[in-house]
């Protein structure tokens, strides 16, 4: 009987891994039925570009969530970094422009409050989640009291052309989320540290006994989600011409929607950064196909918590669990 009960497990978890890719087919067939638009090159370039900032934070959040952690402080690094990259190129409020460089140098700062995190997370044996909403929290109003209220409008066209540039025909925010996407599988496939979360997530527990440094792969992870966010920061600060406080309001409920959507579950040690991407193009696809079907606000904001709650009943391996809290 308990080779069945295997038999059968394994067969579910295989069907699991292939079940956001159908999901995603039958949205794009469902909705093309009902709007010819949908499938135009002009609408999917749009859906690309609308994925890019999505795809970039759900690279981070990946790591996290693959540890069995969840990370709640991403709006607040958005702000941020946004607020810095904002002050350091060609804006309406202050004088310095140093252009591109302010790039690299608000990126960084995305991984200095992520390696934060980690520290306060590790050091203080503090939960994830109360530790980063803290941080987060901690962003928003740093952001708020550099700029007291303003909006910073940027004026740096090439810095915009992160953005709204052309490459190709496609957007030059969708081949930065390509690479971003590279970055995270090679960390993911490649390195220790990849193979260490994935075993964190799995057993923290057998982990710590076998020799893996646990406590220096959290904060590691959280570092490498605080670069992502970081660029995350960038890009949206490159979209809207602006920065803000407010600027990553929302991007934490679509982020955790996207990863876990794509299979990655919150228990940890299952799913992958292109699983995560999956999930990405099928919240935003969802989205789009609700737009274009003339799909009220409030019933797709009811159809993305019913996602994600349809993705963590599915994704989560109760096996593991003793019980559920």
């Amino acid at each position: 009987m308990a080779h069945v009960a295997n038999a059968v497990r394994g067969r579910f978890d295989r069907l699991r891994v292939w079940a956001p890719i159908a999901v995603l087919a039958a949205l794009c067939i469902l909705i093309s039925l009902f709007s010819p638009n949908f499938l135009t090159i002009s609408n999917l370039l749009r859906l690309l570009n609308s994925a890019a900032i999505p795809t970039v934070l759900a690279m981070g959040m990946t790591f996290i969530i693959l540890m069995g952690s969840i990370d709640l402080s991403l709006e607040g690094i958005v702000a941020i970094t946004a607020v810095l990259v904002s002050l350091l190129v060609a804006n309406d409020v202050s004088s310095i422009e140093i252009g591109l460089w302010a790039v690299p140098l608000a990126v960084l700062l995305g991984g200095l409050v992520g390696f934060a995190n980690g520290l306060l997370h590790v050091r203080l044996g503090t939960p994830s989640f109360m530790t980063t909403l803290g941080v987060g929290f901690a962003g928003v109003g740093v952001a708020t009291a550099v700029l007291q209220g303003v909006t910073v409008r940027i004026n740096d066209q090439t810095f915009r052309g992160l953005s709204l540039g052309r490459f190709l025909t496609v957007p030059a925010a969708v081949w930065v989320a390509i690479g971003a996407i590279a970055v995270a599988f090679i960390i993911q496939e490649r390195t220790r540290v990849g193979r260490w979360i994935y075993a964190i997530g799995t057993d923290e527990t057998t982990s710590q006994q076998v020799g893996i440094p646990t406590q220096r792969s959290r904060i590691i992870a959280f570092s490498i989600a605080g670069l992502f966010y970081g660029l995350g920061g960038v890009l949206s600060a490159a979209q809207f011409g602006q920065g803000n406080a407010l600027i990553g309001s929302g991007r934490l409920f679509t982020t955790v929607t996207a990863v876990v959507v794509g299979g990655t579950a919150l228990s940890g040690g299952a799913g992958s950064v292109l699983s995560s991407v999956i999930g990405v193009l099928i919240v935003v696809v969802t989205a789009n196909g609700m737009v274009l079907m003339g799909v009220p606000p409030f019933v797709q904001q009811g159809v993305q918590g019913v996602l994600i709650i349809a993705a963590v009943a599915l994704a989560i391996d109760r096996s593991r669990l003793d019980i559920v809290k």
